[in-house]
């Protein structure tokens, strides 16, 4: 690794532009008194040298991009094998949402199953430079979960300070790595500041979260690991929910500095999700403000989300936003959590409520058309829903998203799929699907057997379709419109001819735009009409609920 003898990292103040030498310390800008700093790189020195063809010889991890590491001396640095977690194709999923390229940060492979094992490896160790031996951190679980593991490695006695909502089992496991645990009960901008004059009056380092040098500078070799994924290319979008919004911050500045490198062509426009109890960004995105209007009492469920004042972050995500592309969305936990029970029945992936948020966003996103099919998305796993996530939500989350009393009713044509069967037919067994796309009928198939013990046949065009319901002579028909040859349309004339099957309800999916004309040829023929654009709809995940229960 690089020597302290010729590593210099520079501190550019992002209010005045004044620069300063990095020696670990630095907290705030000397001139103006600026709290967030930018650490640049000699960047050209590492293009002349063939930085990218050096970590083709490294071992996967955060460490292997050390030179982009705000690290004086590699001596002190403290790692658990953190980074280097996989990017996921989320291939059922993407079928389910029209999107051809999504894929998944799979962050809950950390040591300690969260996205803040970068920020605490790299946080202890700048500890370690300094000779830091006691520190104090606020946390909504997570982070404490992480410095906690990593400031035992170190040999760092850590204070963690957690807001009430966080789960007891989370805060034994804080206090199982030998961390003080104190249980604030407020919330988590009450806990900071708890932690901080606790931090002042003792004498004892504060980790600064988003404001320090180490945080920002861990989240960005996500970016590193996904455009390395990627063939040394940036994706379209990038997204994640956020409280603090470091994360975002950090990749969009990886790819900014793999642009300088020459290894990456932009910055993928940035997707930030809230909680809709709590989500000041989105409502001032929303509103065109460059400033967020703090939340003082946040009403999510979702504690690691609970940040009601965002601060400079949020001018920050705001002004990459407006340079790089992007977009706000908020969900709730109803959303959520109908979110994360799909991912893990879709994908078999089991996620925390804060990337379940994540997932509820993105699922907007794709219905407003503000992500196109043909986009590369890369969306934050940020961690893994172990047992002592059902505490977050209780019983109360339970009843909230209960909906089989709520006497909602189902509009036709446009719904989801399973509130679709139930409209047709009460004691439906045997459905055909005809679709020409091999995936996304095995896909329906999938969905349609794990919420009930239907027999499902299969036929991938037209004259084999109509030759599979003559044969099987099924309760229901669920068929595509666009399909090579003979298209849906004629399938459906076809069938309605024909007095022995046109009895047989038809479901139909398609991705295609009707045009009046279409619409008014299909209006008596059909059941059910579902854009497979909107596949994953509040009308489906509510019925998915539904069944369910």
């Amino acid at each position: 690794m690089t020597s302290p003898a010729t590593k210099s990292i520079a501190l550019h103040c992002t209010n005045c532009g004044h620069v300063m030498l990095y020696e670990g310390r630095e907290t705030t800008c000397t001139r103006c008194g600026e709290s967030i700093l930018e650490a640049r790189y000699d960047l050209d020195a590492l293009r002349r040298n063939g930085w990218a063809e050096q970590l083709m010889r490294r071992k996967p991890g955060l460490w292997r991009y050390h030179e982009l590491l705000p690290v004086l001396n590699p001596d002190h640095i403290v790692t658990m094998g953190e980074g280097g977690t996989p990017l996921v194709k989320a291939r059922n999923l993407g079928v389910m949402l029209g999107l051809k390229h999504l894929y998944i940060k799979d962050e809950r492979q950390g040591p300690t199953g969260s996205f803040k094992d970068r920020q605490a490896a790299v946080a202890t160790t700048v500890m370690q430079e300094l000779g830091v031996r006691e520190a104090v951190v606020a946390s909504t679980g997570n982070v404490a979960i992480a410095y906690a593991a990593y400031a035992a490695r170190a040999g760092i006695k850590l204070w963690a300070f957690l807001t009430s909502q966080v789960p007891g089992e989370k805060m034994r496991e804080v206090a199982l790595y030998g961390a003080e645990v104190i249980k604030v009960t407020g919330t988590y901008d009450a806990t900071k500041a708890v932690a901080a004059r606790f931090a002042q009056t003792r004498g004892i380092f504060l980790d600064r979260g988003v404001k320090s040098i180490a945080a920002i500078e861990s989240m960005k070799t996500m970016a590193f690991e996904i455009a390395e994924d990627l063939g040394w290319r940036a994706p379209d979008w990038f997204i994640q929910a956020v409280s603090g919004g470091m994360g975002p911050i950090g990749v969009a500045k990886g790819f900014q500095e793999l642009i300088e490198l020459g290894l990456a062509d932009k910055v993928p426009a940035i997707g930030i999700v809230q909680s809709e109890g709590c989500a000041p960004m989105v409502q001032a995105f929303q509103a065109g403000q460059r400033i967020a209007v703090p939340v003082d009492n946040p009403q999510t469920l979702i504690a690691t989300l609970s940040t009601g004042q965002p601060g400079r972050a949020y001018e920050m995500l705001w002004s990459l936003i407006q340079q790089h592309g992007g977009a706000a969305e908020s969900a709730s936990d109803d959303e959520a959590f109908e979110a994360m029970r799909l991912l893990a029945r879709a994908d078999g992936l089991s996620v925390e409520p804060a990337t379940a948020v994540a997932f509820a966003g993105l699922f907007k996103m794709v219905r407003s058309g503000t992500i196109k099919p043909d986009d590369v998305v890369v969306i934050n796993c940020s961690g893994h829903t172990f047992p002592v996530e059902k505490h977050i939500l209780g019983d109360q989350w339970a009843r909230q998203v209960d909906v089989s009393k709520a006497g909602r009713t189902i509009s036709l044509p446009e719904e989801g799929l399973l509130s679709a069967l139930e409209q047709v037919e009460t004691t439906i067994n045997r459905v055909v699907v005809i679709e020409d796309n091999v995936n996304a009928a095995r896909l329906i198939s999938r969905i349609l057997q794990a919420r009930h013990t239907y027999q499902v046949e299969i036929a991938t065009d037209g004259p084999s379709g109509i030759e599979l319901v003559r044969r099987v002579q099924p309760d229901v028909i669920i068929t595509d419109l666009m399909m090579p040859g003979m298209d849906g349309f004629q399938v459906i004339d076809t069938l309605k001819a024909d007095e022995a099957l046109s009895r047989i309800p038809v479901i139909v999916l398609t991705a295609k735009d009707l045009t009046p004309r279409e619409r008014e040829r299909l209006s008596g023929q059909i059941d059910a009409l579902l854009q497979k654009g909107g596949f994953i709809d509040e009308d489906l995940l509510q019925s998915i609920v539904k069944t369910l229960q």
